[in-house]
């Protein structure tokens, strides 16, 4: 061969082992940004990992529990299981913390495992019975702020600990437990549904959108000294439980807890309960008078409060109906719960209904009769139930751009919509919902079930719960196998 050719067929190699290299770049890019913001990106990092070892140490594992597949039957191990909560949810009066416990201690019980409910009672309402003789509360008395007696519990849970055989693990919901006395307890697993650090933004947003004549709020130096307190006192805690992504991270690089002590078991509710249901949504419909004529029915739920969001999007409403009465009069927008914000809602117009706070089984059929569920939240922590009931009735979310939401739950726009915390964005989200239309929003209602049903159902939970409480008791259960 001629010198010349070999030198333009090596130039011809060479540029196309360029132009391979190129493309793998940019398909590596793609695919690194695809599942940065895609609901799938979550199954395919485990895949990955999967083959890349027979088997997964849990302890160490780096995204939810919910995402692996623990055994459907019946536990290997029945374990005794202490649980300190301050308040047991009674009706539908009940925040995130006590409906995560219920939902997931009456899942356990179910199950078989034996467990104890360290809790205070209530003097103005009886207390719950449930069909489980393995289910045992211990109620005491609150104290004056409304939390547990450490001393008063703590005794009780020591008789309890020398009867029969003692706790294979105990949880704690949030400090229901003090630190003070769970420095003591080695096999136990805290789960927080709210920390300090994550609070700071939620002070950041109000303070951005409080009005002049209101007073500036104090409390951001105070909740930096708060951050330091946690950081100091969260290590006495054995194994703690980041009821969402974006928390696990700060427990872990931010307190700088150990990754082994961390663990993420998102939130999950009842999938019997909260499911896609026609004829629910239309008999709530034909109860409140919604004209089919309608062409958006949206839906809000939780406690009217400001940092809920209430404020923001009521005055967004109020923008929307002034300027655009297209909007206000095809427009239906159902409002469940009950706080200071209901009467100021029913200000706004007919097509407001404000129904009150609605039982479990009457806010299924409210989910179903709505075509997005709108979460205004001001409060970045946590994992709101509401959204993730939401999901699993089949239905898209809109809520705000918080770490907890949009690191766990709204990921990508396949299922939902996000805006930061301004009337402004929130109007803008608003409108692009009004003109998608509900052909769109199912669509994405779909996708929104389908994620829901991965990730944040009651039996994906408590089999994640089960499993680490099973590993803090018995370290075999430490190794997860395909």
């Amino acid at each position: 061969m001629a010198k010349d050719q070999i030198v333009s067929t090596m130039f011809r190699f060479h540029s196309l082992y360029r132009i391979i290299a190129t493309l793998s770049v940019f398909s590596f890019i793609s695919i690194f940004c695809w599942c940065q913001f895609s609901s799938k990106c979550y199954s395919m990092n485990v895949i990955m990992m999967q083959k890349a070892k027979e088997s997964i140490d849990l302890l160490t594992f780096p995204y939810a529990w919910n995402v692996l597949s623990f055994p459907a039957g019946p536990p290997s191990q029945i374990l005794k299981i202490g649980v300190f909560v301050k308040k047991w949810p009674h009706r539908s009066h009940a925040g995130g913390l006590e409906r995560h416990a219920l939902t997931l201690h009456l899942a356990l019980a179910k199950r078989g495992h034996e467990l104890h409910i360290f809790t205070t009672s209530s003097p103005n309402s009886t207390f719950p019975t449930y069909p489980f003789p393995n289910l045992v509360f211990h109620l005491s008395r609150p104290t004056s702020g409304g939390y547990l007696d450490q001393a008063v519990v703590w005794e009780q849970f020591r008789a309890q600990n020398s009867t029969g055989r003692p706790f294979d693990v105990v949880h704690t919901e949030s400090v229901g437990l003090l630190h003070t006395r769970a420095k003591n307890v080695p096999n136990l697993a805290v789960s927080w549904h709210g920390i300090a650090y994550e609070t700071i933004h939620s002070d950041i947003i109000q303070e951005l959108l409080r009005s002049p004549e209101e007073r500036q709020a104090t409390m951001m130096t105070e909740r930096a000294m708060k951050v330091v307190e946690e950081v100091r006192f969260f290590q006495r805690y054995s194994h703690h439980v980041a009821t969402s992504d974006h928390a696990g991270d700060v427990l872990k690089r931010i307190y700088m807890i150990p990754e082994e002590r961390v663990h993420i078991i998102l939130n999950g509710v009842d999938e019997e309960i909260f499911r896609p249901e026609l004829s629910l949504g239309i008999d709530f419909k034909r109860k409140f008078g919604i004209s089919k004529s309608r062409s958006l029915v949206l839906g809000i739920a939780g406690r009217l409060v400001k940092d809920k969001g209430h404020p923001l999007i009521h005055e967004a409403l109020k923008q929307i109906f002034m300027e655009n009465k297209k909007f206000q009069q095809s427009v239906t927008v159902l409002v469940a719960g009950d706080g200071p914000w209901g009467a100021r809602y029913k200000a706004l117009g007919a097509n407001i209904l404000v129904l009150g706070p609605l039982e479990q089984a009457q806010l299924a059929k409210f989910y179903n009769a709505i075509d997005i569920f709108v979460n205004p939240t001001l409060r970045a922590q946590g994992l709101d139930h509401t959204l993730l009931e939401a999901m699993l009735s089949g239905k898209p979310v809109m809520a705000t751009r918080v770490a907890s939401i949009t690191g766990s739950v709204i990921v990508g726009p396949e299922s939902g919509y996000t805006f930061s915390p301004s009337v402004e964005s929130l109007k803008k989200t608003l409108y692009k919902v009004w003109n998608d239309g509900r052909v769109v929003l199912e669509n994405k209602g779909k996708a929104a079930r389908q994620r829901g049903l991965q990730l944040f159902t009651a039996t994906k939970m408590a089999a994640a719960y089960e499993r680490l409480f099973l590993c803090i008791s018995r370290e075999q259960y430490c190794k997860y196998q395909k």
